[in-house]
């Protein structure tokens, strides 16, 4: 009996095989494996690995369907953990390459095979899962009425052992959710897990698109990971990177001896940012493929969504090109890679109704966040990238000059609610020379940190969901360097330690209070945002719940008697004042609460007067 039957070959010549890792790649069972593998322009090919000494010409797949490419072969006495690989002939030439449906894969670690460099590894996947109630009432869409704050993670160097190694997969599981629940993080993100040959791509550069990085242990310890963390209420992230796939030979490029997974235009073929390749989209390989590829971290893994890495770069043909070809329209829109990118959101909705599916995208493309079929791109959520960067230059200035960039920190609240977001002050912003979060903030130490608590602040009271850089939670003055663990000696220091303790104090605030994570416009009010001369901005955050008002003094003048219109008569509890001493502040300019008066200020009838700290932020509850 054949593996691949007419129902397969037809849904993969369709761009339909929306599971196709449940038939590409290698599958065990007590007997041997079967091989299948998508090579259209291949001569022939043949499996060499451990089970046959790596001879070429044992083992011969046959070629199914002509029209498809699709090739199988079923060898006796495979078993799991023996390395394999395809050796592709064409034209008289051959290579040898890595399956692009591999489970598991060899990386580039000491001791490993030097002629088989990269190499497959035959796995079943099996794993006793115990997350079974974490999987029943994760929420999706109706995450947009829920808390979501994501504490971004490289794997490789967020803690290492005295002897410089890594954490394992399963070593990094209790202290990392340990670390993620004392600071109130709902999820973890992780950059992208998928093999990858060079590690300073940070995983961006992908070989092994089904095979978690072998670097920290086997796709059975990743799951451990992520089982780990669902039983301690935390959910789990990935970053994707349909955007484009890294060029070492042993992986897609000319797979076949021919342009397969890239386009084989070469002024399409090559992305001029990160010297990879990009994907050939409208291929109907590539896009069983890549539909697969997401799914397939959902299922077998049981991740709760994925952060699709450089979509403006998908979306573009002339992204960071000088030439370039047009669209079938004369345009510069990727419509291949627009389809894509709808379908991938659209089948994971259809497969996984409760996943979060997040865009990077960092242009004005329209409708990003809204449904398919209403001719969005069916994402759930969209990175802020206008906020996250207006909102950084604000905060790099002097505070004597911030009443002059005053509009840096106002105007993204203009479009708050065009889309469903995320504010990211993720890891892009503290490598390649910009800095760590705390390089950026101005003056000596105690306003660097003082700076850092405002924006924090800021981030919690602005709309939209959260996610956070690990090292920025303590302030780690250097860049991140993903060959060193995190400065964590720092939080013996009260600077650093204040600054997590304001940060675990505002996330436990947010998730507590139904205003800070709600999508609907009317949550938002601004009370004052005209008065640049002292930059302080105030707005109210609010529903049928809670009532909470932020004021932030962005200047190191404190303001005593500062006036604060209000909505009527009540007391006004201070529930967060970033300037108390256990943050790190000077505790001189405390407010534990005040009532209203009937005194107008900022256009209503009642006011309250507070001190406003020095570089401070205080939040206030209507009682």
């Amino acid at each position: 009996m054949p593996w691949l039957k007419p129902a397969d070959i037809r849904r993969w010549s369709e761009g339909n095989a929306v599971k196709a890792y449940e038939k590409l790649g290698c599958h065990v069972n007590s007997r041997g494996a079967w091989f299948a593998v998508w090579a259209p322009h291949a001569d022939s090919i043949s499996v060499i690995g451990d089970f046959n000494e790596w001879n070429p010409d044992s083992d011969h797949l046959q070629k199914v369907d002509e029209a498809t490419g699709l090739w199988e072969v079923y060898i006796r006495g495979v078993k799991p953990g023996q390395h394999y690989k395809y050796r592709i002939r064409k034209s008289g030439s051959f290579v040898d390459k890595s399956d692009p449906f591999a489970f598991a894969m060899e990386g580039p670690a000491p001791g490993g095979h030097p002629v088989h460099g990269l190499s497959a590894v035959v796995t079943d996947l099996e794993f006793e899962w115990s997350d079974q109630q974490w999987m029943q009432e994760r929420k999706g869409p109706g995450g947009l009425k829920q808390p979501v704050a994501a504490y971004e993670v490289h794997l490789g160097s967020w803690r290492r052992h005295v002897n410089g190694y890594s954490y394992s997969y399963r070593e990094i599981a209790e202290p990392l959710a340990d670390h993620v629940l004392n600071l109130g993080f709902t999820h973890v993100e992780f950059l992208p897990v998928m093999e990858h040959p060079y590690y300073g791509s940070w995983g961006y550069q992908v070989v092994g698109y089904f095979a978690p990085t072998s670097r920290y242990g086997t796709p059975a310890d990743f799951m451990y990971l992520v089982n780990y963390l669902h039983e301690r209420g935390i959910g789990v992230l990935l970053d994707w990177v349909p955007a484009h796939f890294a060029t070492d030979p042993q992986g897609l490029v000319y797979f076949d001896g021919s342009p397969l997974y890239e386009y084989e235009d070469p002024g399409m073929r090559h992305h001029p940012d990160w010297g990879t390749y990009v994907f050939d989209y409208g291929k109907p390989g590539v896009e069983n493929f890549l539909i697969s590829n997401a799914i397939y971290w959902l299922d077998k893994f049981h991740i709760d969504g994925l952060r699709v890495d450089a979509v403006a770069s998908m979306l573009y043909r002339d992204y960071s090109r000088d030439h370039w070809t047009p669209n079938i329209y004369g345009g510069r829109e990727n419509l291949e890679a627009i389809q894509i990118l709808r379908r991938t959101n659209a089948e994971v909705y259809r497969h996984y109704p409760e996943a979060m599916m997040v865009a990077e995208e960092s242009t004005a493309w329209p409708g990003v966040t809204r449904p398919t079929f209403a001719d969005g791109l069916g994402f759930l959520y969209k990175w802020n990238m206008g906020w996250m960067h207006d909102t950084l230059h604000f905060m790099k200035e002097d505070p004597i000059n911030r009443q002059y960039h005053h509009d840096s920190l106002t105007f993204p609240l203009i479009y708050a609610f065009s889309e469903q977001y995320v504010l990211p002050l993720s890891h892009d912003e503290v490598v390649h020379g910009k800095g760590s979060l705390w390089g950026k903030m101005p003056g000596d130490g105690w306003q660097k940190a003082a700076n850092l608590r405002l924006l924090y602040a800021h981030m919690v009271g602005h709309p939209g969901k959260l996610l956070l850089f690990m090292g920025s939670e303590f302030g780690q003055p250097e860049e991140w360097n993903a060959d060193w663990e995190l400065n964590w000696r720092l939080l013996q220091y009260r600077e650093h330690n204040g600054i997590m303790d304001w940060l675990r104090d505002l996330l436990h605030l947010y998730r507590s209070r139904s205003p800070l994570w709600s999508d609907q416009p009317d949550s938002f009010e601004w009370v004052s945002h005209e008065d640049r001369s002292s930059s302080v901005i105030t707005y109210r955050r609010h529903d049928e719940n809670a009532d909470l008002l932020f004021a932030f003094n962005l200047t190191p003048v404190p303001r005593p008697d500062y006036p604060i219109g209000v909505p009527g008569k009540g007391r006004w509890k201070c529930v967060l004042n970033s300037d108390e001493q256990q943050y790190g502040g000077t505790g001189n300019f405390l407010t534990s609460g005040v009532s209203a008066t009937r005194n107008p200020a900022n256009g209503r009838d009642w006011s309250i007067k507070v001190a406003l700290p020095p570089l401070g932020a205080i939040v206030l509850e209507r009682q």
